[in-house]
């Protein structure tokens, strides 16, 4: 497959994904969490879980391909991943006992992807559903765009957010009743010495794809997005030959592929995965077994969180996708209307435990 199919295929429709229903499916086992402690460091065993997560060349670090199957395969990718509502009791067994913490992304998950990034707006709904989580659980957005642009389209201050593919992670503003000894007050920017060459490239960037219709530099902070949903196909490649052009000049920096857009970020070993892992920490889930994370996001940025917990049997991932992909989720969802109506069913699940307690 070309990278040019590659591009096509990650907005492609399958007609036999929709008309296939979604299957309950198998359970989800949890093992004990590797600890964790102290500051925006991973302590060593998370570390290595991080590490192992980033390096692997299937990771979301390399241009992912989508396999589009036949209808017999969808099946069989539907049984691996079953829908979230459908296996929704067994979910609910996995986490039997145990702390659920929720981490959300946005962009695909929490709102639908828009040709204008600026226009991502969530709905009131959404919002709503997501506050009702946060009032149960603890709840983190992770995001591939810059803290505060997250920030001002949830409005939400009892949440934490991790911006900047979780290079950029901030407590909650307001008081949460699930926030530990100063947990709300949690910082971490571990590229923070990336700042100026961000900026710089940022301009470079800005300047070398004006002369491409459609295409737009949107500065994230700790990385870079330059989004391509507006450009004409068959400039694609164009575009991609100036990115990794003026990128040629930057060694430190590395470059990945989100939806329809071309993701710059600093050569660390940091990503959603680590960010996840920090926020435990700071929550004070260090080293527990009773803590069940439930990642949802739709991007093969999010593949780092899915695959750190797999790696530490702890928590399920949740693709949010129409169309078939290869990932390290348990589970799926095919839309954002599908995400607020699993929150939902948290909510009320978890508003029956606390009446019958």
């Amino acid at each position: 497959m070309t990278k040019r199919t590659a591009f096509a295929a990650d907005d492609a429709i399958i007609a036999a994904a929709a008309a296939v229903t979604s299957q309950p499916g198998r359970r989800f086992t949890s093992y004990p969490p590797a600890r964790a402690r102290g500051g925006c460091r991973l302590a060593p065993a998370v570390a290595a879980a991080a590490r192992q997560a980033t390096d692997d060349p299937g990771a979301a670090g390399s241009w992912p391909e989508l396999v589009v199957p036949r209808h017999a395969d969808f099946d069989d990718w539907m049984e691996k991943h079953p829908s979230a509502l459908a296996a929704f009791e067994s979910v609910l067994a996995a986490a039997k006992g145990k702390k659920i913490v929720m981490f959300l992304d946005y962009d695909g998950t929490l709102s639908p992807i828009v040709r204008d990034p600026d226009s991502a707006v969530m709905s009131e709904e959404m919002r709503d559903a997501v506050r009702g989580v946060a009032e149960h659980f603890p709840t983190a957005i992770v995001s591939g765009r810059c803290r505060d642009k997250v920030f001002n389209f949830v409005k939400l201050a009892e949440l934490y957010y991790a911006g900047s593919h979780g290079m950029d992670i901030k407590g909650p503003t307001a008081q949460s009743k699930h926030t530990k000894a100063k947990a709300g007050a949690v910082l971490c920017q571990p590229a923070r010495a990336f700042l100026p060459v961000i900026e710089e490239v940022y301009r470079a960037l800005t300047a070398s794809t004006a002369p491409i219709p459609g295409a737009t530099v949107e500065n994230n902070k700790f990385c870079l997005s330059v989004h391509f949903r507006c450009v004409q196909e068959e400039k694609w490649r164009a575009l991609e030959e100036q990115v990794r052009s003026v990128l040629k000049e930057y060694p430190d920096l590395r470059l990945t592929k989100g939806r329809k857009v071309l993701e710059i970020r600093p050569s660390i070993k940091w990503d959603k995965g680590n960010a996840l892992q920090f926020l435990l920490e700071s929550l004070g889930f260090a080293g527990s077994n009773s803590v069940f994370p439930i990642y949802i996001g739709d991007d093969s940025t999010d593949e780092d969180a899915f695959k750190v917990l797999r790696n530490l049997g702890q928590g399920i991932g949740i693709l949010v996708s129409k169309i078939p992909k290869e990932t390290r989720a348990s589970y799926s969802l095919r839309e954002p209307s599908e995400v607020e109506e699993f929150l939902r069913k948290l909510v009320s699940w978890s508003k029956e435990s606390r009446q019958r307690d």
